[in-house]
């Protein structure tokens, strides 16, 4: 079994190696120096590696110190219970929920297609060596963090040592019964395409997680003593049953099969997003337009694809009505939660940086325009000329703005009144601020999306994504709008910032559009 490890190792690692070197490879300037011989150079790929070892080594803690500070840690001060217990609470029912949803086993990725499928690697040793390389993973990964978490808000050691190890008994217990369905419905589950009772489930821990503690209800140490112990004696049963299974080969066929992640990974899931957006285009005659030229177009297109760009945006206004509403609820019934919220208001606008990020949708709707107009439109030399670029480009960011805008409204004007309700502020004039940074934030993301998709275009005729410089701007986008989490600032000082930043941001990115879309807006190779 170790020797099939090593080999799916060297298999991974060279292609991440060679991912490394083709993203090299599409970066501005870097691309025009670089030759086309450039995988045969031994040096290159011995960087790569290193690289990508390196990455490998990063990427066991990156994420679990991100997922412990955000998710558990941050939200410790939005209650008034215990905060040792509460840590352990959180840390408990979210592992729950990430245990259904992120098997590791069950993952269909290329580098199990061209190990078990191309290259005939014995399934089971591959799937049992991978699978428990991916658990050490885990358990190094939240070891360092749940003890220093856990010594910063006094959760005893012994807890600190146990946490880790629960969650790899939970991805044991799970695995087990993926194991045992398969056995009995010959189905094999593909953890990329969850079912509704697996979201309904992660829903429910997820609610549960972070409700109940807003009640002063949390798990003491004896319960999570007693969670824990039941925990561990399922996991080794787990543990023995999955070891004991024969049916990889089988198990794995299916789920690479119905996954198609081979060579045609890419193609066949852009394919999928084709036919699902073919079903929601609205071809119906009766939708015309009074709007002439470039607006004509532009217009017919929105009407006739209106449940693509906005059906979305619908949904999440409706979620944050909810949230809203349960806010003023329960501002109003609990005296302590109106105060934290207030508390809360008054500092955290930083943080609604990284929420109007994760709800824009702009980044989707220029994909979108891209796979269901401009992939076919770019091959007419008429729609590449400068006038027609700018005027689409016009129309195209007067609808982004307006798409956007309900759930900023919403987001801005609700917060607005939590604040009013919740003890409001010593400054009236924040609560115009609140609103407008809010507004400005979606607007900036408009903007931002609609410029990037126009300057660095990433899509080729097939609708696949070639391009790395996009894919680092994203990369950098996401790295800010997470960095904003930790920041701490007053409505006034951090709104007004925002506000002139966007204006500046806007106008400059505006320039570089028209000055620059008309030679970068083209379909790449």
């Amino acid at each position: 079994m170790l020797k099939t490890f090593i080999t799916s190792f060297k298999l991974q690692n060279t292609y991440r190696t060679n991912s490394i070197i083709y993203s090299i490879k599409q970066l501005p300037l870097i691309k025009r120096i670089l030759p086309n011989g450039l995988y045969k150079s031994k040096g290159l790929k011995i960087f790569a590696g290193i690289i990508s070892i390196l990455w490998e080594i990063i990427n066991i803690f990156i994420g679990k110190i991100i997922y412990i500070s955000a998710m558990i840690f941050m939200a410790l001060s939005w209650y008034k219970t215990n905060q040792a217990d509460t840590f352990i609470y959180l840390f408990v029912f979210l592992t729950l929920a990430g245990g259904v949803l992120n098997t590791y086993m069950l993952n269909p990725t290329k580098d199990k297609y061209y190990a078990i499928i191309l290259m005939n690697i014995n399934a089971r040793e591959y799937g049992l060596s991978n699978y428990y390389y991916q658990l050490i993973k885990l358990v190094v990964g939240f070891l360092p963090f749940t003890i220093l978490f856990g010594m910063i808000i006094g959760v005893p050691l012994w807890i600190q040592i146990a946490l880790p190890f629960f969650a790899l008994a939970i991805k044991l217990i799970v695995m087990n019964y993926s194991i045992y369905d398969f056995r009995k419905t010959n189905k094999a589950s593909n953890e990329n395409l969850p079912t509704k009772f697996v979201w309904g489930f992660v829903a429910v821990c997820l609610v549960l997680a972070y409700g109940l503690p807003a009640i002063n209800i949390v798990i003491t140490q004896t319960i999570f003593l007693c969670v824990f112990i039941i925990a561990i004696i399922l996991g080794i049963i787990s543990l023995v049953k999955i070891h004991n299974f024969k049916d990889y080969r089988k198990m794995y066929k299916q789920i690479l099969t119905e996954s198609n992640v081979y060579m045609q990974e890419k193609a066949n899931g852009t394919q999928a997003m084709k036919d699902n957006s073919l079903k929601q285009i609205e071809l119906d005659t009766k939708y015309t337009s009074n709007k002439t030229g470039f607006a004509y177009f532009h217009d017919l297109f929105v009407k006739r694809h209106k449940k693509i760009l906005t059906e979305a945006v619908k949904k999440q206004s409706v979620v944050i009505l909810v949230i809203i509403t349960a806010m003023i609820i329960g501002i109003t019934m609990n005296e302590n939660f109106k105060t934290k919220t207030n508390e809360i208001l008054l500092v955290y606008l930083p943080y609604f940086v990284f929420i109007m990020y994760l709800i824009n949708r702009s980044s989707s709707v220029t994909q979108a325009m891209f796979m269901n107009c401009d992939h076919s439109m770019l091959t007419y030399r008429i729609y590449r000329t400068p006038k027609v670029i700018l005027g689409i480009f016009k129309e195209r960011l007067k609808t982004l703005i307006t798409i956007n805008l309900l759930p900023a409204v919403l987001i801005g004007g609700g917060l607005a009144l939590l604040l009013y309700l919740s003890g409001g502020t010593d400054n009236p004039i924040n609560y115009a601020i609140l609103f407008i940074s809010i507004i400005s934030m979606s607007i900036f993301f408009s903007v931002h999306y609609l410029v990037m998709y126009y300057l660095l275009q990433p899509y080729n005729v097939s609708t696949e994504m070639k391009s790395s410089t996009y894919k680092v701007v994203q990369g950098l986008t996401y790295i800010v709008s997470w960095y904003m989490i930790q920041i701490k600032m007053p409505i006034f000082g951090f709104g007004i910032a925002t506000i002139v930043f966007c204006i500046a941001y806007c106008l400059i990115s505006l320039f570089l559009a028209y000055k620059y879309a008309p030679k970068t807006f083209k379909l790449r190779v």
